[in-house]
């Protein structure tokens, strides 16, 4: 007899990046388990050629905000593979400062869908 898995995240927040199904719930609950990155993030899906890919704006913590280089690129390596490792699809990370990412008053704007319709 075959088994459910548990519910994933609402199916009109689903992408489907490179024939992977996504939901940006996976992507935050990853973000959230990094220590010196904040809960605002933006994630960016593009077509490059024939291909879709997807790129995330995540903010690192106020107080890490002065972090070398080479640090907040060990963030987003590390970032970029648990994204591989447990959603299945490569990403593109960038670390930008606090305030980098647009706040708004209703909801938070988390995906940008570049893509042609």
């Amino acid at each position: 007899m075959r088994r459910i898995d548990r519910i994933t995240g609402r199916s009109d927040d689903m992408l489907i990046i490179r024939g992977v199904n996504v939901f940006p719930s996976q992507i935050e609950e990853l973000i959230l388990k990094q220590a010196k990155l904040s809960p605002h993030y933006q994630i960016e899906v593009s077509r490059d050629g024939h291909l879709d890919s997807m790129k995330v704006n995540v903010e690192i913590k106020p107080e890490f905000e002065f972090a070398s280089g080479p640090e907040k690129e060990f963030v987003a390596h590390d970032l970029q593979h648990h994204i591989k490792s447990y959603i299945g699809v490569s990403a593109r990370i960038n670390v930008v400062e606090v305030g980098g990412i647009e706040r708004s008053a209703g909801k938070a704007r988390r995906v940008i869908d570049k893509r042609p319709k």
